[in-house]
């Protein structure tokens, strides 16, 4: 049995299905998703409805990430954040046009059944974007922090890789986990299309909602699997390719 961490796929169905399929998916394989599965292809509805009936074959975590957070209050409330319509959440509520009352209501459970993060039984932990307590995620102030938060991922690039796991320098944040695999921070951002890894940290957001690729990781093996780019995938769409460097960074 294998466990697959898989980073943000934005909407790009297609991306999903071809990653299923070049991984070779069994149904013994446990799938983790670290987040943001709406916002910038077109199929962001259609995504949720095909993970949805994943679960049904597959062990699968899902994740929240901060475009999840947003598209749950959307389908809760009916009302749309300015920020979510400015980051790709006009182009997820296009592509729910077709779905019933009833197919969103189901959606919405399936939003507000995700998880903030999820430790597994080798201490390795997964989750969106990051934490700030030198506690652990158990004490953590706010939840937001858990898809919000950019500082654990700049924490560990700047590292020294000579401090030792056992010295008092070692952040305590990273001390407290054998493994910490996010999504959130394209690494697009740092000049690599693959998934980047620093101390004990990996991130596997390799840009999918941009013009990066989807990618999996296999958290025993360390083996990495990616997709085509997506704009090869959606050539007749542009994702969300027009936003500003800084807009990509807010993401």
């Amino acid at each position: 049995m294998r466990t697959i961490a898989i980073g943000d796929i934005h909407g790009g169905l297609r991306a999903l299905k071809q990653l299923l399929k070049l991984i070779e998916l069994e149904k013994s394989d446990k799938l983790i998703f670290l987040g943001d599965y709406v916002d910038g292809w077109s199929d962001s509805a259609q995504v949720i409805a095909y993970l949805m009936a994943l679960s049904n074959t597959n062990e699968c975590i899902f994740i929240k990430g901060n475009h999840d957070v947003w598209c749950e209050n959307w389908l809760r409330t009916d009302k749309a954040e300015s920020v979510w319509l400015n980051h790709g959440g006009d182009g997820t509520m296009e592509s729910y046009s077709n779905f019933s009352d009833e197919e969103k209501k189901q959606h919405l459970q399936f939003f507000e059944q995700m998880k903030l993060y999820h430790l597994d039984d080798k201490n390795r932990l997964f989750l969106h974007a990051g934490f700030t307590s030198m506690h652990g995620v158990e004490q953590e102030t706010f939840e937001s922090t858990f898809y919000f938060d950019r500082t654990l991922w700049e924490m560990a690039l700047t590292m020294d890789k000579r401090i030792d796991k056992n010295s008092d320098l070692y952040p305590k944040r990273l001390a407290h986990y054998e493994e910490i695999y996010i999504g959130h921070t394209p690494t697009l951002n740092f000049n690599s299309t693959e998934p980047m890894h620093a101390v004990n940290v990996w991130n596997v957001d390799t840009g999918a909602a941009f013009f990066g690729k989807l990618s999996a990781i296999d958290i025993d093996s360390k083996k990495v699997t990616q997709t085509e780019t997506l704009m090869e995938l959606y050539p007749d769409e542009k994702g969300r390719n027009e936003r500003s460097l800084n807009e990509i960074l807010r993401k």
